[in-house]
């Protein structure tokens, strides 16, 4: 019966990068039978960071971003042999058992996640990330849009209301009630990160008998990321500067298509 599982030698590319994304199933549903505080939940997104620290962890991965239902891992390393049914099944329900575990609570349906395998070069990495906090800031203006006019009409005028707008019609409308987002928690505009810091270790060198300095990586989660640019991946060591040469290379060669 093995030749019936058809789908079991997909592999990605080797020798690549790969973005593995995952989305929340049904979390509009979740958020309901959790009774989340909207817009943002903050009890929610703590536990969120906890389920990107374990991925990052647990897949050694490079960086990891996440908002609203959605994250994004980046792997140097294929697992699986780039196997992609089990780099999909494995992640999705990693992350499922984790936000789990971190929630405690009864849950009416366990929650779940579907996973997209992405293979990325070096080259499209910054512009993969800019896009989804581009979303990440949308994501924003939109929810707390809904929620204002919610709070002040019917669910069904609310969204007729919302339907049509642009993301400048939406922010103009809540800064006209006194509602402005630039006072909104960074992370609730431009998401969350997960990815290695050095942290500096000052000891003493005993045989030398001298203060001697040296480095430590730790798993940082960061709440207050800067819009993301070359130099913000370059710091942190997902990006390397030759990389950027390129980069504005195919910018200009875009720019002047």
């Amino acid at each position: 019966m093995k030749e019936y599982e058809v789908y079991s030698s997909l592999k990605v590319p080797k020798n690549s990068k790969i973005i593995v994304r995952l989305d929340g199933r049904s979390f509009h549903q979740l958020a309901r039978d959790l009774n989340l505080t909207k817009p943002y939940d903050d009890n929610f997104y703590n536990v969120f960071s906890n389920v990107c620290e374990d991925l990052f962890k647990e897949f050694s991965a490079s960086f990891v971003y996440a908002f609203s239902d959605e994250i994004s891992i980046l792997l140097d390393k294929v697992p699986f042999n780039g196997r992609l049914e089990k780099i999909d099944s494995v992640i999705a329900s990693f992350a499922a058992s984790s936000f789990v575990m971190h929630y405690n609570t009864q849950f009416k349906k366990p929650p779940a996640f579907d996973a997209r395998v992405i293979p990325i070069s070096d080259d499209d990495i910054l512009e993969y990330f800019k896009w989804r906090q581009d979303e990440s800031w949308r994501n924003c203006v939109n929810s707390h849009g809904i929620f204002y006019l919610k709070s002040k009409y019917p669910n069904n005028i609310a969204n007729d209301k919302i339907n049509g707008k642009n993301l400048s019609d939406v922010h103009e409308l809540l800064f006209e009630h006194g509602i402005n987002l630039n006072d909104v928690d960074t992370y609730k505009k431009r998401g969350l990160a997960v990815y290695r810091k050095n942290k500096k270790v000052v000891g003493f060198n005993k045989k030398e008998n001298k203060n001697q300095v040296s480095y430590r990586s730790y798993v940082h989660t960061d709440w207050d990321l800067p819009k993301f640019s070359f130099d913000f991946f370059k710091q942190i060591g997902v990006l390397k500067w030759v990389l950027y040469q390129n980069y504005l290379e195919i910018m200009m060669k875009n720019s002047m298509k």
